[in-house]
């Protein structure tokens, strides 16, 4: 499958927690369906951990969405920065400018004209601090 498509698996099934607010293990089973070993690992605790650190995750979202209020951004374009997010703060696998360029291929597939230069400037911000701070 590779990575990328275990990407785009994960990010649906993240905008399907976002609009239910619960874990749907079936709809987990189906789309691990023909992932290698190293794409389940990925997607699986990639799934588990940005549900764990929701609130860490939502917390930069917050504060690199400059004016934009959380609840009011396109339910696509906060999942695509929920996993890149994730990547970016507990994925050593993946480099940070990997993270932003998939999340904007993803904006661009699933969102609007515009979404993509908002999740590539909320990703940014994100990965500015992050380097600054490490």
């Amino acid at each position: 499958m590779g990575r990328k498509a275990a990407r785009d698996a994960l990010f649906q099934l993240i905008y399907e927690y976002n609009v239910r607010m619960e874990e749907d293990d079936f709809t987990l089973s189906l789309m691990e369906q023909g992932m290698t070993d190293d794409d389940l690992e990925y997607f699986e605790s990639c799934y588990r951990g940005i549900i764990s650190a929701r609130e860490e995750i939502m917390g930069y979202i917050e504060k690199y969405s400059s004016g934009f209020a959380v609840d009011r951004i396109y339910k696509v374009d906060l999942a695509i920065l929920q996993v890149a997010i994730y990547e970016i703060l507990y994925r050593d696998d993946v480099p940070h400018s990997v993270s932003a360029n998939e999340a904007t291929e993803l904006a661009k597939k699933y969102s609007t004209d515009k979404s993509y230069s908002f999740v590539n400037g909320v990703l940014a911000s994100v990965i500015k601090e992050v380097e600054n701070v490490g």
